[in-house]
This record gives structure tokens, C-alpha cells and sequence, in this order.
């Protein structure tokens, strides 16, 4: 059996932001990825920040409901510059990390004792370019 071109070897959440007070109110949600490649390590951090902001609110700054700025360490087996990674590992990275930020959520606002935030699965393909443009080298 071949070995795995990459995998998870960690992940952890550096910020988390949470404004309880109205979690039925519909929300925007947004997502935005940004990488650091380490050619020598052959290791791939993503960034990966969350928002949902309430859709109806009145005052700027009183709209974050979650804010959550979560950390993944990618390990690829063969690849060593950035010219190597395959597009399809942008992609997947977002993919393989979002449900743990979607249970976090989830997890975090049920213990809380408010209305849950459950959030769809989502199809984050469309997210693979920005990844790709906000990615640096070291």
C-alpha cells in the first residue's frame, strides 16, 4: 500500500471569540484560509479563521457572535517545495479541518446552555484558490 502524500498531525485553537447572548437570529458566515509552507520540515501549517456574524445587527463590533481562529500542521511524505503540492491539498486541508471547528462550535455553545450552533456541512472547494494565493514559503 502506498504511503499518504500528507497528514494531520496536529491541530489546535489559538482564539475563540463567543457572544452568546442571541444565537437564534440568522448569521453570515465567512471563512478565510491562509498557509505557511516549511520546505525544509516538509510541513504545511493552515490558518483557518471562522466568523459568524449576526446578520441584523445594528452597532460595528456588536455583530460577532463566533470568531474562532483555529491551527492545523500538515506533514507531506515526499514534497519539499511549494511547486510541489497538488492543487487538491488545498482543498482537502479546509475539508479535513472544518469539522472540527463545526463540532467545537457545537460542542462549546451546548455546554453553554444556549439555543446551539449547529452549522451545515459545507462544500468548501471554492475555497482552494484563496489558500493557494495566501499561502507563503519559508
Amino acid at each position: 500500500m502506498d504511503k499518504a502524500l500528507f497528514s494531520l498531525e496536529s491541530f489546535r485553537f489559538e482564539e475563540v471569540e463567543m457572544h452568546l447572548g442571541d444565537t437564534s437570529s440568522s448569521m453570515k458566515l465567512s471563512i478565510v484560509p491562509s498557509g505557511v509552507f516549511f520546505c525544509e520540515e516538509s510541513r504545511y501549517e493552515l490558518l483557518f479563521v471562522f466568523n459568524a456574524l449576526k446578520d441584523d445587527a445594528t452597532e460595528k463590533g456588536n455583530d460577532v457572535v463566533v470568531s474562532i481562529t483555529c491551527k492545523a500542521s500538515f506533514k507531506f511524505s515526499d514534497i519539499h517545495s511549494p511547486n510541489d503540492i497538488p492543487d487538491f491539498f488545498y482543498s482537502n486541508s479546509i475539508a479535513i479541518l472544518f469539522p472540527y471547528v463545526r463540532s467545537f462550535i457545537s460542542s462549546v455553545t451546548l455546554q453553554a446552555n444556549v439555543m446551539p450552533i449547529v452549522l451545515p456541512v459545507m462544500n468548501l472547494s471554492s475555497l482552494q484558490e484563496t489558500l493557494k494565493n495566501k499561502t507563503v514559503v519559508c
